[in-house]
């Protein structure tokens, strides 16, 4: 992908949960029988279950019914090859790298989610892999109603070796996104990653705050905000899809970083994502160091999933 180097062992390793859990469980119902009306029902029950999404089981189902109709599998034990090769095939061809300015130009990344998505220390994973592609990376604390978000994003930048700018707590959030894009444009640095308040996506107030964040950004850097990524909780389920709708609509996500995917059995969550958002994942966290972010590959994500 350019920026991050695809580890299949990692991911698998970070899909241990929804390995063991859901394709563990799909395979201790199909193994040695015979495909029936039951075992399909079965089936789509447990990958709504997972998180896959009703719409998308009920069409995988209904795919494994029409080849089974066919005569082309007959076994459960065949189910699951199938459903790997049409979970591969699911995705559409698009760029997932991120999207950066002209060379010389500041590259401004907005990043918003929720508290407790894993969004700071999403940033800093983010940060530390554009460092460790030589690009030079500025932060803004645009959190300022919380002291220790503004604190923990200080840690990471200590550790980075990045430098943050920040405000008063409790100050004009946007005012610290004006500072930060003006250093940002003085200074010529290569990339500003913009964190912003973990506000809840049923607060309108908070969320008119994060529009005007993006618009002063793209006043004083041109073509900003270049990506806007938004951090979802693998381990919310269903409730990220819906967070994703109410962002998206106030702000343009451009891409998704689904974070915390080893701390769930429910995978399927990225496949609920493609059903029913028109927003690419772009990289999925699995694993609490700055190391552990990868960029999303459909085809590597669902090997990892299926690996033995």
């Amino acid at each position: 992908m350019g920026l991050f180097k695809t580890a299949f062992n990692k991911i698998a390793q970070g899909l241990t949960k929804t390995r063991t859990g859901f394709v563990g469980g799909l395979r201790s119902v199909l193994a040695g029988k015979p495909i029936s009306d039951g075992l399909l029902a079965d089936l789509e029950t447990r990958m709504i279950a997972s998180d896959i999404g009703v719409a998308t089981s009920r069409e995988l189902v209904a795919d494994l019914r029409a080849a089974w109709e066919r005569g082309e599998i007959e076994t459960g034990d065949q189910v699951l090859a199938y459903l790997k090769d049409q979970l591969r095939a699911y995705y559409p061809d698009e760029d997932r790298a991120l999207r950066f300015a002209e060379p010389g130009a500041v590259t401004v990344i907005l990043v918003s989610g929720i508290n407790g998505s894993g969004k700071t220390t999403s940033i800093a994973k983010i940060a530390k892999s554009l460092r460790d592609e030589g690009k030079t990376v500025l932060l803004a604390a645009c959190d300022t109603f919380r002291a220790a978000a503004v604190e923990q994003l200080e840690v990471w930048s200590q550790r980075l070796g990045v430098e943050v700018v920040k405000g008063k707590q409790g100050g004009d959030p946007a005012a610290v996104a004006f500072d930060a894009c003006a250093a940002a444009v003085a200074r010529g640095v290569d990339v500003l990653m913009v964190d912003t308040a973990g506000r809840l996506h049923t607060q309108d107030h908070l969320m008119r705050q994060l529009t005007k964040i993006r618009d002063i950004c793209a006043k004083k850097v041109p073509g900003a905000p270049h990506e806007v990524i938004l951090v979802l909780d693998a381990t919310t389920g269903q409730n990220a899809i819906n967070q994703a709708k109410v962002f998206t609509e106030a702000i343009d996500v451009s891409g998704i970083f689904l974070s915390k995917l080893d701390g769930t059995a429910k995978g399927g969550i990225v496949i609920a994502i493609r059903e029913q958002l028109n927003v690419p994942v772009k990289f999925i966290g699995v694993g609490e160091t700055p190391d552990d972010v990868e960029p999303f590959e459909p085809g590597a994500f669902v090997d990892a999933m299926f690996a033995e």
